[in-house]
């Protein structure tokens, strides 16, 4: 039986957790255009998210929906799905399904991903998870 396919981008980290994805992906230097609060810059930071997202929903998958092209960016819609069981800012996870998207403008160098912009819907998210 073939095994299948692993995404070869950043997308990889979403889809599989993976860190070794983001440092093949993005810039040592990479910035962070929207940072959110209490959020490291740069790489560490996106570990940090992923590794806070994957201990409350362990099943964590992301399917990427659409990507545009323009220039030296590249905009790219994403839909995330999985079963909330772990825990999240203090809320304990019962199973709840979730599903939301996010969009990012990705700046892309010769070879890597030097910036991004990003907008998560985390209302829909924490209103899934019952924490509001």
């Amino acid at each position: 039986m073939a095994s299948s396919p692993r995404p070869q981008s950043i997308v990889g980290l979403w889809a599989t957790g993976d860190v070794a994805y983001l440092y093949r992906a993005d810039s040592r230097s990479f910035f962070d255009h929207t940072l959110q609060q209490g959020r490291q810059q740069g790489l560490p930071g996106i570990e940090q998210v992923s590794r806070q997202f994957r201990a409350a929903v362990p099943d964590f998958h992301c399917t990427v929906a659409d990507v545009l092209v323009s220039g030296d960016c590249v905009s790219v819609r994403q839909v995330y799905t999985g079963h909330f069981t772990g825990t999240y800012d203090g809320v304990r996870g019962h199973g709840q399904p979730i599903q939301f998207n996010a969009f990012d403008i990705q700046q892309v160098g010769r070879s890597q991903i030097g910036a991004d912009w990003h907008l998560e819907d985390n209302l829909t998210f924490l209103t899934q998870i019952g924490a509001r």
